[in-house]
């Protein structure tokens, strides 16, 4: 977790301490993936139970409160999130097995990416007990909208009847996916994607190369941008866009092969990002995703129709909402390029 707030919150922060006197029981955040809500929410959560909190309301990072946080052992601190992200974590700070160290007779369960009733069903003892010192308690959960449908109700049950001295701090890349009347039992509060020019300032200072395309190719999500570099995926991106520029059904062959082991999501977006580029160009003159491809996609347009683009919009929404679990890596990428080069084949 970052000591700092990103330098894009600063705003945000600010209209958020007006909520500190009066706290409602239950504070929503959301906004686009990757401009670092989980963070803020976090440094709000900290400040919150910090012993001696800063003039602009943020944790000192000195104190025992802040200690216990930044190990998250406090004991009015609950984190809940899918167990693919604990794994992910693992894997970063190197705690994760070398493969092939695993000998168990039967593969390894996948870890679910869903918030499931158990770890809701998990925070009753907790809310249950006297605070540390008589303070508050917090419960942070994201992302929102993986809870599964009996956690969604297992928690509505709880947010109707909140315990007291109790904060649950909710994150969302996506509220339009969570339960309305969770939504209408929570304080939201939407947070702001970061101006152009300063995710572009944040990505130079990390050190990500050509920060402005890759700012681009991740939708203005600097985080995105940062995490994409750092695992190599620009170069696996641009072979795919470079096969794009060509379509053909050899083409898209000879692209599912060597594209199956990367996660299908990933490539079934890269591909909802190109068509919408496609789109934009053809009805706008305006490319948002892919500027570098920006010869490429007009050329393109000029050969695709427009009843043509939007139905391949719409089919390649339809191939995201399945792509978590395809019988077949390769198989599925082959119907969806195959799917995307007879768009230009037909004219």
């Amino acid at each position: 977790m970052p000591s700092h707030l990103f330098p894009w919150q600063v705003s945000d922060w600010q209209k958020l301490q007006s909520l500190r006197e009066r706290l409602p029981h239950a504070i929503l955040l959301h906004g686009p993936e990757g401009i670092g809500k989980t963070n803020f929410a976090e440094r709000f959560a900290q400040s919150l139970l910090c012993q001696a909190p800063l003039a602009d309301g943020q944790a000192c990072d000195a104190c025992d409160s802040c200690g216990w946080f930044v190990q998250y052992s406090h004991p009015d601190y609950r984190r809940v999130r899918p167990e693919a992200l604990d794994e992910e974590a693992e894997q970063e700070g190197g705690d994760a097995e070398e493969e092939g160290e695993k000998k168990s007779g039967k593969a390894a369960k996948a870890p679910s990416k869903e918030i499931k009733i158990a770890q809701i069903r998990a925070l009753a003892d907790f809310v249950n007990i006297s605070t540390h010192r008589q303070g508050l308690r917090i419960i942070l959960l994201y992302p929102a909208e993986t809870l599964n449908s009996m956690a969604a109700n297992a928690l509505l049950k709880t947010l109707e009847e909140p315990p007291p001295n109790t904060l649950f701090l909710l994150v969302s890349h996506g509220i339009d996916r969570l339960l309305p009347t969770i939504l209408s039992r929570c304080r939201k509060i939407a947070l702001s994607t970061p101006a152009r020019e300063a995710a572009l300032a944040w990505l130079e200072q990390a050190g990500v190369p050509d920060a402005e395309s890759s700012l681009a190719e991740q939708g203005g999500a600097p985080l995105l941008a940062q995490a994409f570099a750092a695992q190599g995926g620009p170069e696996v991106l641009q072979e795919l866009l470079q096969a794009l520029s060509r379509p053909s059904a050899d083409q898209a062959l000879k692209t599912a092969d060597r594209m199956q082991k990367i996660p299908v999501p990933d490539v079934v977006s890269w591909l909802q990002r190109w068509t919408y580029d496609l789109l934009a160009s053809k009805l706008s003159g305006r490319i948002r995703y892919y500027p570098r491809y920006h010869k490429e996609i007009f050329s393109l347009a000029t050969m695709a129709s427009t009843d043509g683009l939007l139905e391949l919009t719409q089919r390649f929404k339809d191939r995201r909402a399945i792509a978590e679990h395809p019988l077949s890596a390769k198989l599925f990428l082959e119907d969806t390029l195959l799917e995307y080069a007879s768009a230009f084949s037909s004219r």
